[in-house]
């Protein structure tokens, strides 16, 4: 039978040919002992993979790293000389649209639900005192001390006597009192303020608004590198309940925010793996046109994703959001390797590898352990090339600073060494053993074309482009630099700054109601809320406000003076507004004149040194402030530091509208900073908190990306040149090789520019490895040139030959990754979409420069070096 492993076809003596070379001799090895291969990758596969019963893989975070400047600098004094504030924050906002959320029944429900909290073990346990403070505790503690007759309340009472106080309240009554509560010059409150639980669309006085928030304030008994998990869990718990007593109303923490992510992250994959799963067949299936072909393929990416789990576990390597890329890195990658082994393969049984200028239609086919010898042996080098580069261009993330990222080296460039092994060994080796099986026991030819160069749709395409590159390489390569340039600017205006709103899951798009039960996503309105409660509230949690640290002679006369300027002045985008106007800043000034309000001692030393009547004394600062600490010491050491009875800083806390991002929150702080050294020169302010110092890091961790990155196409350069240098005697190829990936990253910049997908610290790392497949197609397409041209006569036939057969398999493996990682933009987490948008969008591009712009400057390349009579 034509085609059986005893056949021999007069192409069948080329295979000697191959053996004197390293290829050869291991492509001989693979086919000749296919079993023993066979078993050798199934034996190193089950010890590799035993490492995940070894050590298993835990949940761990993204982790952090220091950044040496003077904000973090800062941020470490703060830590280090002020109370930090302690508990887990979170918000519950009852809100009516166009309605009044100030009425009895309203705030009679809020404190029934603090009370249903409290009540129920699981929840109540993880508050901190009373857990609850919002309006409508300020409101009933009112209440309770009206109804006693005692002085201003300094500290709420016990919740069964605030709901009481309420419940005795007729309609008309609780309006009165309401109506004094919220009165600006209101004494019936001491030193509490209603207005932080107001909007800022609030008129002080009006006794209506359409929303009012309550701060729940948890325990967090965590270790310091855990998150406090029971405190999340019961905010979850809480934000169910708030939706069962309310119409509109909702928690707005960590702990919800962590639940929707998850929930999100959930969905998208039940509603994506099927799609992508039937894209990824559906192209599979048309470029095989084989049930085993693609089994095997499925069997060889079971494999890679076993070792992986094994590494993690050899490792010890804790599973974080950034490592979720990897696995779809390694399906992309052996999807790559089996297309291009297995139409290498079939090209050789059918004879095109020994018949220039033929299409293998009318050629003899060869044997099939020949066949794997011949076209294992042409492509083995360009895989190991593309396993090198791109395992190189991965594990350069090593030197990143953040842990994530190291692991997310080490795991990626493992990875890659197991595609490798599984795809440069053990599937060349199955198909041998499967192919020979059924041909010899069941008498079936499995002899059969590669994909492109059949007389089909895909070929007439490829064939274009290389008639094309052929006829006008010039003009393609300016269109390509033309375009790239253009990209080149659009990168120049690409957003890189990092926004946590990026991060929240949308609310699923209407078609996806339309899906059957167990597929159909769940609501998210958690990005709405984050943007309702930054917009009109601010998030109040320790680590969701900016500092200003200010040093040096803080009581100079000038210094408090500057203060209270900045603050007045104060108009960046990101600082909240309070209802009255003025910029939510606290500082010594604000806790002097509420300090001063409630003790006249204090008010009376203010008095005689304010000569400007804005309450805060305009000299003998000194003298205020150490009595400031004599009356109330909490207050004053919230702002300001002392050292054996000497001031040495004040601090002011900044509430931001956190919508924004982290460098343009650090970019108003500094502002903010700079015009209090504008009018005290006596001092030095620093911008710092958590969200400044969030900055800092994302800046630099976006440019340690970038140096890795730079780094890594100069080592794949070196590479390529050395390779090239080393294989064919011309170094200046792997400068060609690697031009359409610089080209296509251009692209993918201004792509990226024009999608208004920003270029920072998460997408950098999406970016790098989108571009390590594109250093492999690039590869292929190059090695397989350079042999086509060594084979074929003319430089027209070589561009024929090598596109139409290395550019089936790139055609393929692009649109079967492309179209898994596209589908990913139907996910309902932000930063699934990116990841697919932004990969699929390099994958098209990386593809598309490999066969139009690479042949091209191959033809240049060749034409040049004849015409100065150079080596080719």
């Amino acid at each position: 039978m034509s085609g059986s492993t005893g056949d021999q076809s007069p192409s069948d003596s080329n295979e000697t040919d191959m053996t004197g070379t390293t290829t050869g001799r291991y492509a001989e090895l693979i086919a000749h002992r296919s079993k023993t291969v066979i078993v050798l990758v199934v034996v190193l596969t089950a010890l590799v993979t035993a490492g995940v019963a070894v050590n298993e893989t835990e949940e761990g975070d993204v982790g952090r790293f220091d950044v040496d400047s003077e904000e973090t600098r800062a941020a470490t004094f703060v830590q280090d000389n002020y109370g930090q504030q302690e508990g887990v924050f979170s918000q519950l906002v009852v809100r009516e649209r166009g309605g009044d959320v100030l009425t009895l029944e309203s705030m009679q429900q809020s404190l029934s639900l603090q009370r249903e909290v409290q009540n129920r073990p699981e929840l109540g346990e993880t508050l901190q005192g009373e857990g609850f403070v919002g309006l409508e505790n300020v409101v009933a503690t009112a209440a309770v001390f009206e109804q006693t007759g005692g002085p201003p309340p300094t500290e709420q009472p016990a919740l069964r006597e605030q709901i009481d106080a309420l419940d005795s309240l007729d309609d008309s009554e609780f309006e009165s009192l309401l109506a004094r509560v919220l009165d600006p010059e209101s004494t019936v409150l001491g030193d509490q303020d209603p207005y932080q639980f107001l909007p800022s669309s609030y008129t002080p006085g009006e006794t209506t608004a359409e929303s009012r928030l309550t701060l729940l304030i948890q325990t967090d008994e965590s270790p310091d590198t855990a998150d406090p998990r029971a405190a999340y869990d019961a905010q979850v718990t809480i934000d169910k309940l708030v939706e069962e007593q309310f119409d509109d109303a909702f928690v707005f923490g960590q702990g919800v925010r962590d639940d929707a992510s998850s929930r999100a992250t959930g969905d998208s994959f039940a509603i994506i793996t099927p799609v992508a799963l039937v894209l990824i067949l559906f192209v599979l299936g048309i470029a095989y046109r084989d049930v085993l072909d693609i089994l095997l393929a499925f069997v060889g990416i079971f494999g890679v994703i076993a070792w992986l789990g094994g590494i993690m576990g050899w490792l010890a390597i804790p599973m974080n959001v950034i490592l979720i890329a990897v696995p779809f890195l390694l399906i992309g990658l052996s999807i790559d390797y089996a297309l291009h082994i297995v139409m290498r393969y079939r090209e050789a049984r059918s004879g095109r590898l020994d018949e220039p200028g033929s299409s293998g239609a009318e050629s003899p086919s060869r044997a099939i352990r020949p066949a794997m010898v011949a076209g294992l042996g042409s492509v083995i080098l360009a895989v190991a090339a593309a396993t090198f580069s791109t395992g190189v261009g991965f594990f350069s993330n090593i030197v990143s600073p953040l842990p994530a990222i190291r692991d997310f080296a080490v795991l990626s460039a493992g990875g890659i060494l197991a595609t490798f092994v599984v795809f440069g060994a053990f599937v060349p080796a199955a198909k041998v053993e499967l192919d020979s099986l059924i041909e010899g026991r069941f008498g079936r030819n499995r002899v059969k074309p590669a994909f492109g160069v059949g007389r089909g749709v895909a070929n007439r395409l490829l064939s274009g482009i290389a008639a094309l590159a052929s006829r006008s390489p010039v003009v393609v390569i300016v269109v390509a630099l033309l375009l790239a340039s253009g990209g080149a600017y659009g990168a120049t205006t690409i957003d890189t700054e990092f926004n946590q709103a990026d991060f929240l899951p949308e609310d699923p798009p209407g078609w996806t109601s339309s899906l059957p039960g167990p597929l159909e996503p769940g609501s998210y309105t958690i990005a709405d809320d984050f943007s309702y409660v930054s917009s009109n509230f601010g998030l109040q949690g320790a680590d969701d406000r900016s500092q200003i640290l200010i040093r040096g002679n803080v009581t100079d006369d000038t210094a408090l003076r500057a203060i209270e300027n900045a603050v007045r002045t104060a108009d960046g985008r990101s600082i909240a507004v309070r209802p009255d106007g003025r910029a939510a800043i606290e500082g010594p000034q604000t806790v002097l004149r509420d300090v001063a309000r409630e003790n006249e001692t204090l008010a009376g030393a203010i008095q005689e040194r304010d000569s400007s009547g804005n309450g805060l004394p305009d000299s003998g600062v000194t003298s205020v402030y150490d009595l400031l600490f004599e009356i109330d010491e909490e207050s004053a050491s919230e702002v300001l530091s002392r050292e054996d009875g000497e001031i040495t800083s004040a601090r002011l806390l900044v509430s931001l509208k956190s919508e924004e991002s982290a460098q343009q929150i650090a970019s108003d702080t500094r502002a903010l900073a700079t015009s209090i050294e504008a009018g005290a020169p006596a001092v030095r302010a620093v911008a710092t908190g958590a969200p400044v110092t969030e900055a800092v890091i994302q800046d630099a961790l976006l440019e340690n990306l970038i140096q890795a990155f730079a780094i890594t196409l100069v080592v794949i350069l070196l590479f390529l040149i050395l390779l090239f240098w080393r294989q064919y005697g011309q170094p200046s190829l792997g400068v060609v090789v690697l031009a359409p990936v610089v080209i296509a990253l251009a692209w993918l910049l201004g792509a990226m520019a024009f999608l208004g997908i920003p270029f920072n610290s998460e997408t950098a790392v999406i970016t790098s490895l989108a571009i390590g497949l594109g250093v492999d197609y690039s590869i292929h397409a190059g090695e397989r040139f350079i042999a086509e041209r060594k084979r074929q006569d003319s430089l027209e036939d070589a561009l024929e030959s090598s596109i139409t057969g290395t550019g089936g398999a790139l055609l393929a493996s692009a649109g079967t990754t492309a179209a898994g990682f596209g589908v990913l933009g139907l996910a309902l987490s932000p930063p699934l979409q990116r990841f697919g948008l932004v990969t699929g969008s390099a994958i098209v591009l990386a593809f598309f420069a490999s066969v139009t712009l690479l042949p091209c400057l191959l033809v240049v390349r060749e034409r040049l070096t004849h015409s100065t009579g150079s080596n080719r």
